[in-house]
């Protein structure tokens, strides 16, 4: 499940099931409720007709993708970039593994052009090495028996 803002960044989370009582509190805690939020028809987004300042939403089931400016072809346009890295590049994901993944894309999606970073400020070290600062990164947890 992911949330994007428009001209702005993505997060994402992976989540057991795509349904109203798992995705309320995720979206109750990560956006504001006096935002505008896009979604399709899905029945699980029902709950957030009166939870947001506007809720638009776009009819997927019978063929629409746009509605003037509801739509939901910014977060489709990240999932299409993920979906061709998980199938091109690493071709094979795991479940237990597939945060990390996701965060691996949310963190390229957050460092692009259009947010202001090229290609000489996505490579220096403050910025690519920024995050591993006091961190350990290993496979397995060797005090963990």
């Amino acid at each position: 499940m992911s949330l994007v803002e428009r001209g702005g960044k993505v997060r994402s989370q992976h989540v057991n099931d795509v349904n109203a009582a798992t995705l309320k509190p995720i979206l109750q805690s990560q956006i504001k409720a006096g935002s505008w939020l896009m979604t399709d028809d899905a029945s699980y987004y029902r709950w957030a007709d009166g939870a947001f300042r506007q809720r638009f939403t776009v009819q997927h089931s019978l063929g629409e993708y746009a509605r003037g400016s509801a739509h939901t072809n910014t977060i489709e346009g990240f999932f299409s970039v993920f979906k061709r890295g998980m199938t091109g590049v690493y071709q094979h994901c795991s479940s237990r593994h597939l945060h990390r993944y996701l965060a691996e894309f949310d963190f390229r999606y957050n460092q692009r052009v259009a947010l202001g970073v090229g290609d000489g400020e996505r490579t220096t070290r403050a910025r690519a090495l920024a995050g591993i600062v006091g961190k350990r990164l290993l496979y397995r947890d060797s005090s963990v028996g």
